[in-house]
């Protein structure tokens, strides 16, 4: 039987998209079977992410003993790095001119370009100042839980809508420091966060201002608009993906732009990143997502499986929301198995607060699994979807 939407005497079929959204929970769609043998490979993956996170104490460790001497050798840190590019950047000087001299007389690298961050947080210090980040982190966390809660108003409880507020606030914690405005890996995740709960198919130009600034913040976070055009493309929305398409164009030009004005500024003896090929894999992902959240305070054998509960909670959910969800945070999961250093931990941070979300919706996902394991698959009710 073909699936499509009605329209008049015809029957336009679905598109990729729109198969995945009349799909509803897919845990629920899965044969017994399967659902067995994923349950199986699910409880070994959680038993092996406990064990895979405590052993990721030791790159802690070394981390540590790498950061101690740097110090040493008189090397203060990211933070105190940003603080003073800022405030030079306040007296009137030349961005590039002084991030590359901060950066090369504190021993830290300025070659490949992606080494220096983009000017926008320093530039938008100058004009708020540092006071300001702190209520603007505020707000930002605030409006990134309500929006969250407003995005699956329709596909969860109430009780689940509370809990999806309180893990906003605790995963996106670090919003409320007084330094958030010095950490753009922080500000970056909360913006594309903000944007993805504020999509709405025929209402894409909030998240698509929320994911420009994102871009212009951290370049790590263009991965983001690449699932979005991607999506975009499955489900045929042609006009939604000119738009996407022109926000990829313009992250790219700023990119390359940032680029060039690295590049004007280097010198020739500047000192050369490490590269990103350690490949720590999935540990790394786990103790990451322990480190920089609430997780660091209960042992590694919880936060490693409540981290990956995390990712299973979004892929039960369905729809365009839960796809989207396992494309981002499972692509960007994968990237920083592969390239990410362990002094690079931070990474993950362009996932949250929104990664963490997937908890809430964890246990409808384990319910939908077990159910189907059990030869209980829900009747699917409901008309068609279309594109």
């Amino acid at each position: 039987m073909m699936l499509g939407t009605v329209i008049g005497p015809r029957v336009r079929p679905l598109t990729p998209l729109g198969r995945v959204e009349a799909l509803g929970r897919p845990f629920r769609a899965l044969r017994p079977g399967a659902a067995l043998i994923g349950l199986v490979l699910l409880a070994l993956a959680l038993v092996w992410s406990g064990a895979a996170t405590q052993r990721f104490d030791e790159v802690k460790q070394a981390r540590a003993a790498e950061v101690a001497k740097k110090r040493a050798s008189g090397r203060k840190g990211d933070l105190a790095l940003y603080q003073r590019i800022n405030d030079r950047v306040d007296r009137g000087e030349n961005y590039y001119t002084v991030a590359l001299d901060e950066q090369r007389n504190n021993h830290y690298p300025t070659r490949p370009f992606v080494t220096v961050r983009m000017p926008t947080i320093a530039w938008a210090s100058v004009l708020l100042g540092p006071l300001a980040w702190k209520w603007l982190g505020l707000g930002l966390l605030a409006g990134t839980g309500l929006a969250w809660a407003a995005h699956l108003r329709h596909v969860t409880s109430l009780p689940e809508r509370l809990l999806v507020l309180a893990l906003t606030i605790v995963a996106g914690w670090q919003a409320v420091l007084p330094m958030v405005g010095l950490k753009h890996d922080v500000i970056a995740g909360l913006l594309l966060s903000l944007g993805f709960a504020l999509y709405r198919p025929g209402r894409w130009w909030p998240a698509w201002i929320a994911v420009l600034l994102a871009v212009l913040v951290r370049e790590l976070a263009l991965p983001f608009v690449l699932v979005w055009a991607f999506v975009a493309l499955t489900g045929r929305r042609w006009t939604e993906l000119r738009a996407v398409l022109l926000l990829l164009a313009l992250c790219i030009a700023a990119i390359a732009l940032h680029a060039f004005a690295v590049h004007a500024a280097q010198l020739p003896n500047d000192p050369q990143s490490p590269g990103w090929t350690e490949m720590l894999g999935l540990p790394l992902v786990w103790g990451s997502f322990a480190d920089v959240t609430p997780l660091q305070r209960v042992p590694a054998w919880v936060a490693g499986p409540a981290a990956l509960l995390a990712l299973v909670g979004w892929a039960g959910l369905g729809g365009r929301t839960g796809l989207f969800a396992l494309l981002w945070f499972g692509g960007m999961s994968v990237a920083v198995a592969l390239f990410a250093r362990s002094n690079t931990f931070y990474w993950v941070l362009l996932m949250l607060p929104a990664y963490f979300i997937g908890l809430a919706l964890a246990p409808r996902a384990l319910a939908d699994w077990v159910q189907s394991a059990l030869g209980r698959r829900a009747r699917r009710h409901g008309t068609l979807i279309g594109a």
